[in-house]
């Protein structure tokens, strides 16, 4: 059983087109209060990132956001959160996410959502954290991703049994679920072995 004290969130600064996107950010801010799991987020006050904050806030959870500077002077950093770093880099708020977190979630989101949640699922893959990462499928959103992670699977390109490091679900409580429960593969033992046949 992992130990889920606090959350990552990767989603989006923009709200997307279908109302569902919001409904589901503000559902999952509320349901990581509920559960007294903090958030840790990109500490933004726009789109998904500012419902989901928003949301926990609201329901007295506690929320620190991770942004770089150039971000936060653009005014899109939330001053409402408990907790804001502001950080020099991408690359440093990246990992500081990492530090503070015991688990990732992603919710819907473009290409930052994205570099964020492939760049801790190859930290995974190299071995270098076992903590769950979980994929938030509202409305099928991630219909394509997950098809082409079995693609890269089928062609060779990732072994089978690392394709159980993404966590997949539709429904925010059930995700959490199957994140308490989650035991990763075996990494060392891909490292250590050739990938060829």
């Amino acid at each position: 059983m992992q130990v889920i004290n606090t959350v990552c969130i990767f989603c989006g600064a923009n709200s997307g087109s279908n109302p569902v996107y919001t409904e589901t950010a503000e559902k999952v801010g509320k349901m990581l209060s509920a559960h007294h799991i903090r958030l840790v987020y990109g500490g933004g006050k726009v789109g998904l990132m500012g419902k989901t904050a928003d949301a926990a806030l609201q329901n007295q959870g506690y929320v620190i956001g991770v942004i770089p500077f150039f971000l936060g002077h653009k005014e899109v950093a939330h001053d409402g959160v408990q907790e804001l770093i502001s950080l020099s880099s991408m690359h440093e708020r990246k990992y500081r996410m990492y530090e503070l977190s015991d688990a990732f979630m992603a919710l819907p989101g473009g290409y930052g959502t994205l570099d964020e949640l492939f760049e801790i699922i190859t930290w995974a893959q190299l071995g270098l954290h076992k903590k769950p990462i979980g994929v938030l499928n509202v409305n099928g959103y991630f219909n394509a991703l997950i098809q082409m992670t079995d693609n890269m699977v089928a062609e060779g390109f990732i072994k089978p049994e690392l394709r159980e490091l993404l966590i997949v679900e539709e429904d925010p409580e059930a995700l959490l679920q199957k994140m308490r429960v989650y035991v990763g593969p075996e990494t060392e033992k891909w490292m250590n072995k050739s990938f060829e046949v």
